[in-house]
């Protein structure tokens, strides 16, 4: 399951934003298999993929972590960093090599604080980012759980 829609930073944020949140990136290349955060860690950084894929993943008491998207090229790999209490909502992992703009959550944090205006469009797309993996992983998981005519009215 690739996610097509994602909003992207590119078409979120202004071109003088965008410029300015990239001064903070460090590129990283991260081995296939790497877990790059679990459910309730610390989320001190975030990713924006260049090559490869990412899973994010959700814990289910007695089974195994179900995928509820897949995540490549230019798309934003967590958003927890931004809100309090800054600890993982789900979870995440390379299923390829994957070469990734990585950044530093406290530094892009302050500089939102500093710059109103950058905070505002940093806000708008990572919460549109969010609001579309909050469905994508309410689709998933009805499709991976529910009982089959379950959303079916009768």
């Amino acid at each position: 399951m690739y996610a097509t829609s994602t909003p992207s930073m590119l078409r979120s944020l202004s071109a003088a934003h965008r410029e300015r949140l990239m001064r903070l990136a460090r590129e990283v290349s991260i081995p296939q298999g790497t877990r790059l955060f679990d459910e309730g860690g610390r989320a001190d950084r975030f990713w924006i993929i260049r090559t490869g894929r990412v899973d994010l993943d959700m814990h289910v008491p007695g089974r195994r972590a179900a995928v509820v998207e897949s995540l490549c090229h230019n798309e934003l790999v967590g958003w927890s960093w931004l809100f309090p209490p800054h600890a993982w909502q789900m979870g995440a992992e390379a299923m390829t090599p994957l070469r990734a703009y990585e950044f530093d959550a406290t530094a892009v944090r302050s500089m939102c604080q500093d710059d109103p205006a950058l905070g505002n469009d940093v806000s708008q797309w990572v919460g549109q980012v969010l609001a579309h993996r909050l469905r994508s992983a309410r689709t998933r998981l009805l499709d991976l759980y529910a009982p089959y005519g379950a959303g079916s009215l009768i």
